[in-house]
């Protein structure tokens, strides 16, 4: 897929690390399969990946935790 950002690379898969922030909560999740574009880096995630990352991220606040950093395990 054509890169939206730079218009210049092309994606691949790849794997990346998503930082999320929310209230007092930092969350860095590792290892987020994810589209990957071989020219400025940018990254695209599916709709499931997305949902999950997003999950995480509720778990995260819901906990209280000031900073947590997680592998993301895909089925």
């Amino acid at each position: 897929m054509e890169c939206a950002l730079c218009k210049n690379g092309i994606t691949e898969p790849g794997f990346v690390t998503v930082t999320l922030e929310k209230k007092n909560t930092i969350l860095l999740i590792k290892n987020v399969p994810a589209e990957v574009c071989v020219n400025c880096g940018h990254y695209y995630l599916s709709e499931e990946t997305t949902r999950l990352v997003l999950q995480k991220g509720k778990d995260a606040v819901a906990k209280g935790s000031e900073l947590e950093v997680v592998n993301l395990q895909v089925a």
